[in-house]
């Protein structure tokens, strides 16, 4: 571990609660990179009838700080959730829902803190292995490609920036897709040290709770090689919803709201 980590750790931030309404078994929603809370704006209403709701903005993101000694590991957003739920003095472990980077978030989570877990729901998780333990081509040129692209959006600070609404368009993600000069290292970073490097896979098969995985069959970042992966795991129950993609819009919403129940 680095000294700015060790330093880090020594102080984790807690993050921004941006919305907790509700009463009832508390589900906990986490969003992905670069976006906050507001991906949640039409799942939230289906649940609040039922459930206590909180949202959260990842660090970085939305209205929650950026450290300047951040690296935006996944242990170090991991760190900043976990004290950020202890904060709140949660009595009984919760729902946890993690959309895109925040699925990935949410499964290191729910390894490491089994006790504060009942269930996990993971929407549109971008789960990636090395192209290199990749046996089937056509699988391993998709993630390749992705591979690339986030690379080309990481050393392009100039050109990506000027370009983030073209490139949310271009990306069918606009609608909740943010990239400035306020969120740029915890953009660059959290993609390189948490999407392109993960453990995902080994994290989800680590977690003992019940597991939902739900997504699109028009998400444009799930490549069927690790969904294949994960849907062989006995604890995880995949939901294929037809004629939705990657964001959270109404069919993906109500698909997650009857997942939660």
């Amino acid at each position: 571990m680095t000294l700015l980590s060790r330093l880090f750790r020594a102080r984790v931030p807690l993050l921004h609660v941006a919305s907790d309404q509700g009463e009832g078994p508390v589900v906990v929603l986490v969003h992905g990179i670069a976006s906050s809370s507001v991906t949640f704006r039409r799942l939230v209403p289906l649940l609040v009838d039922r459930h206590r709701v909180i949202t959260i903005d990842l660090l970085g993101f939305g209205e929650s700080v950026a450290p300047d000694d951040a690296t935006f590991t996944l242990d170090e957003h991991v760190a900043s959730l976990a004290t950020t739920l202890d904060s709140l003095g949660l009595r009984a472990p919760f729902i946890l829902v993690g959309h895109s980077l925040g699925s990935l978030i949410s499964a290191r989570y729910a390894a490491v803190r089994p006790q504060r877990v009942a269930r996990l729901v993971l929407i549109s998780p971008p789960v990636y292995l090395a192209p290199s333990e990749l046996g089937d081509t056509r699988v391993r040129n998709q993630v390749g490609a992705y591979m690339r692209a986030y690379e080309f959006i990481r050393v392009n600070k100039e050109f990506t920036i000027a370009n983030a609404a073209r490139i949310g368009r271009l990306l069918q993600i606009s609608e909740v897709f943010e990239i400035s000069e306020r969120n740029w290292t915890a953009f660059i970073l959290s993609m390189k040290n948490c999407i392109e490097s993960q453990t995902t896979i080994s994290d989800i098969a680590a977690v003992r709770v019940p597991i939902d995985v739900v997504f699109g069959s028009l998400d444009q970042f799930i490549t069927p090689g690790t969904m294949r992966i994960i849907e062989q795991m006995r604890h995880v129950t995949m939901h294929r919803v037809e004629a939705a993609d990657h964001l959270v819009r109404k069919r993906l919403a109500r698909a997650v709201s009857r997942v939660i129940g």
